[in-house]
């Protein structure tokens, strides 16, 4: 991955944290690893568990930033999310993988945008 991509990502998630904790989210872990991969920030927000996914985009030229979840992706996430839920003896807790859309737009103020449920189970 390049650095510029590495830099959108981490400006996207730093923003995206950001607005989660300003529209009650509580974040209980960043970037969480299995050996299914990764979820951007774990929260919690009215007695759920909410794994966030965060996606960035740098313009329209690339598409809208919910468009970049690949099926495999989309397993991953689950995966990954089941796996905190044993480690954490949290499996009987409500639980949901929410999208976070940065839109990074040239010469504007960054859009985000917050998609519950983005993941269907």
């Amino acid at each position: 991955m390049s650095r510029a991509r590495q830099d959108l990502g981490r400006r996207g998630e730093a923003l995206a944290r950001a607005h989660l904790e300003s529209n009650g989210y509580a974040i209980v872990a960043a970037n969480y690893r299995s050996k299914s991969g990764e979820i951007d920030l774990v929260t919690e927000r009215d007695g759920a568990i909410v794994f966030v996914e965060v996606r960035a985009r740098s313009g329209p030229h690339m598409g809208l930033p919910e468009e970049s979840i690949t099926p495999a992706k989309r397993s991953h996430l689950i995966a990954t999310a089941q796996a905190y839920l044993l480690e954490h003896s949290a499996q009987d807790r409500q639980w949901r993988i929410d999208l976070a859309a940065v839109d990074f737009n040239r010469g504007r103020p960054p859009r985000i945008r917050i998609i519950e449920n983005a993941i269907e189970l």
